[in-house]
């Protein structure tokens, strides 16, 4: 037979007419009753202890779960890490490459320049030493020989035309012209 809390409370309440027996069975049931700190301690003993054989039996599936997530993210930042790296490096690839090739044409300006400068000079030299020294046989380029074909004639037609006499200080043939004048005589009327 088992009291309710409402029937220990009343038998309670009867001190003074309860024999030795029922004090005795009051106090055992009133201690076997649960109070609110054994209560919680109890739920709290269960709970922790699930916590502990969950985490026990669920902790290495967490873990994997999060290793796994950070090996992928570790492989996603070397791809992106190797694609930009990749594309760096094509770029100073190109870089160089336009670098080389400017300067493969400065150098071939450069050396087309020194040839001129160099045959120029050549040139330049053989024409004055003929004409200094006579030692060297020139040659002269088109160039050189038309504009000598050129000063050649103009000395030619000059010369004609000094001992032609048609050099003066005025090249064209003036004829002197005087007004007509009034008639000088007096009184004649002739106007001329």
């Amino acid at each position: 037979m088992s009291l309710e809390l409402n029937d220990l409370m009343a038998l309670k309440s009867l001190d003074g007419g309860m024999s030795p027996y029922e004090q005795t069975k009051l106090s055992m049931m009133e201690s076997k009753r649960p109070n609110g700190a054994s209560t919680t301690g109890i739920v709290l003993g269960s709970v922790g202890t699930a916590l502990a054989v969950g985490a026990w039996i669920f902790a290495p599936l967490f873990a994997n779960a999060r290793s796994k997530e950070a090996r992928e993210a570790a492989y996603a930042a070397k791809d992106v890490a190797n694609a930009n790296f990749n594309g760096l490096a094509n770029l100073v690839a190109a870089n160089n490459q336009n670098t080389n090739a400017t300067l493969d044409r400065l150098i071939g300006t450069l050396a087309t320049e020194r040839a001129e400068r160099i045959a120029g000079d050549v040139t330049l030299t053989q024409t004055v030493n003929d004409t200094q020294t006579g030692s060297q046989a020139s040659q002269l380029t088109a160039q050189q020989a038309a504009e000598l074909s050129s000063i050649q004639s103009v000395q030619q037609n000059l010369l004609n035309q000094a001992i032609m006499g048609n050099l003066s200080e005025n090249p064209q043939k003036v004829q002197i012209y005087s007004a007509p004048q009034p008639c000088g005589c007096p009184g004649c009327g002739c106007n001329g």
